[in-house]
């Protein structure tokens, strides 16, 4: 089993920055970190994700040159610094954890944390 536990959500003006950090018991070997969004009335959206050792990321088209994803396998932590927020940016985020080979879809990861709230005001 792994448990995950995303923090650093909270209420940002637009244009401000927040980063979120994913807690993990321990990272299964070989896995894909992934970070996913919900708002409200929305589909879950993909957000950005990396693999094992951090040589491969992928981001979501509107979040490009915005976001960074990056991991500590050493500290069992995955890191999404978001700048430059925008009021769609808001939504619950989501800290997933899988051995998978789309990293952009949901449905392939077998672990989630829980979710940390991101609002973005004007």
């Amino acid at each position: 089993q792994v448990q995950l536990v995303e923090s650093g959500g909270g209420l940002v003006q637009a244009g401000g920055s927040l980063r979120l950090s994913c807690a993990a018991s321990r990272f299964t070997f070989s896995s894909y970190v992934g970070w996913f969004r919900q708002a409200p009335g929305k589909e879950r959206e993909f957000v950005a994700a990396i693999n094992w050792n951090g040589g491969i990321t992928f981001y979501a088209d509107s979040v490009k040159g915005r976001f960074t994803i990056s991991r500590d396998n050493t500290k069992n932590t995955a890191t999404l610094q978001m700048n430059s927020l925008k009021l769609e940016d808001t939504a619950v985020y989501y800290c997933a954890v899988g051995v998978v080979t789309g990293p952009r879809n949901y449905k392939e990861y077998g672990y989630w944390g829980q979710g940390t709230q991101v609002t973005v005001s004007s």
